[in-house]
């Protein structure tokens, strides 16, 4: 090697190596992927939080727990946002750390969205739908759900004008026809025995029907449980609770074998106040149905508190309507006796 030679390499001891630096950069590269995103971590785990124990959020302080469990399946909106950043943050701790309340919520939901349930011949057709008081056209709302071709209908939150209207649209296809308060029940079969249901308010809000289906009687509870409200004190829904348990009694009380309530129950099926009620009996649209078959608000379903329960008889196939005109939806189920 000659003297310049020698010179050079004492003067660059690092130029016979020229590929050391370049793997260093790789590896700190490769190693940033773990150290970066850990923020974006941080909030996956709290996105899994609320939907692991959203049933130890009190309802002491303006009904939250109630609040959380009515809107539950929407915190999993924040999974694809965290996703996405954890991507344009090419981060594998955010990635792994998403895998948990992907599971959590997966585990929780995931059998709303599977595809196929229920299937077989039905026997009974039945419709629910609150109609709105301040329905501007409730001809055409009529003629919406006529078009279902449903043997039992149940309509909420009547006023005595539009319940007119109902009768005079409904009066060739539903013979038969059980009206109390705000509620009213129409049916292909006869109805045998219909009375009011006492829920605790001063006018009707429930009632129940005995239908002589061709496969046998079958007992039929139509209700309309008191509004919540979003107010200065929170979420307020004491009224609707004890509406709840009154209804709920009376039905854990019921002879019949077969047993289906229907109405606007203002409450999903998540939310722990609607337990007195709920107990004993299946939803259509959780059986039977795709998908969360959100009813309220109409233009932008948000919420299922329109339902379809059922108890000895067996749901094979469930749906929600389009928008008929009301601010709510129509929840429609085929039941097998």
């Amino acid at each position: 090697m000659s003297d310049r030679q020698t010179a050079v390499s004492r003067r660059d001891p690092g130029r016979r190596k020229p590929s050391t630096g370049r793997a260093a950069a790789r590896r700190d590269r490769k190693g940033g992927k773990w150290r970066r995103g850990w923020f974006i971590a941080v909030l996956a785990i709290l996105v899994a939080v609320p939907l692991l124990f959203h049933r130890h959020v009190p309802n002491s302080i303006g009904n939250l727990g109630s609040l959380l469990d009515t809107f539950l399946p929407w915190v999993g909106v924040a999974i694809p946002v965290l996703a996405l950043a954890a991507i344009l943050r090419r981060s594998a701790t955010a990635g792994v750390a998403l895998l948990v309340p992907i599971l959590v919520w997966g585990f929780m939901y995931g059998n709303l969205l599977v595809p196929g349930k229920g299937g077989g011949s039905h026997d009974l057709r039945v419709l629910s739908h609150n109609v709105d008081a301040a329905n501007k056209d409730p001809e055409r709302t009529a003629r919406d759900l006529i078009a279902a071709d449903a043997d039992i209908v149940a309509l909420e939150e009547i006023t005595p004008a539009d319940l007119k209207v109902y009768k005079a649209q409904f009066a060739k296809v539903y013979p038969h026809v059980v009206a109390r308060g705000t509620v009213a029940l129409w049916s292909k079969f006869p109805v045998e025995e219909s009375r009011s249901v006492d829920v605790g308010f001063t006018w009707t809000r429930a009632l129940r029907a005995e239908v002589a289906t061709p496969e046998g009687k079958v007992a039929v509870y139509v209700a309309h449980l008191a509004s919540v409200r979003i107010g200065t004190s929170g979420f307020t829904s004491n009224q609707r609770n004890d509406t709840i348990k009154q209804l709920g009694q009376q039905i854990a009380g019921e002879k019949l074998a077969g047993v289906i309530v229907m109405g606007d129950f203002n409450g999903t099926a998540n939310d722990r106040s609607l337990a007195p009620l709920t107990v004993g009996l299946r939803s259509a649209q959780g059986v039977a149905g795709y998908g969360f078959g959100f009813t309220w608000p109409s233009d932008f379903p948000m919420a299922r508190i329109d339902h379809i329960l059922v108890r000895g008889v067996t749901p094979t196939k469930a749906w929600v309507m389009k928008s008929t005109g009301s601010d709510h939806r129509p929840v429609v189920a085929e039941l097998r006796i």
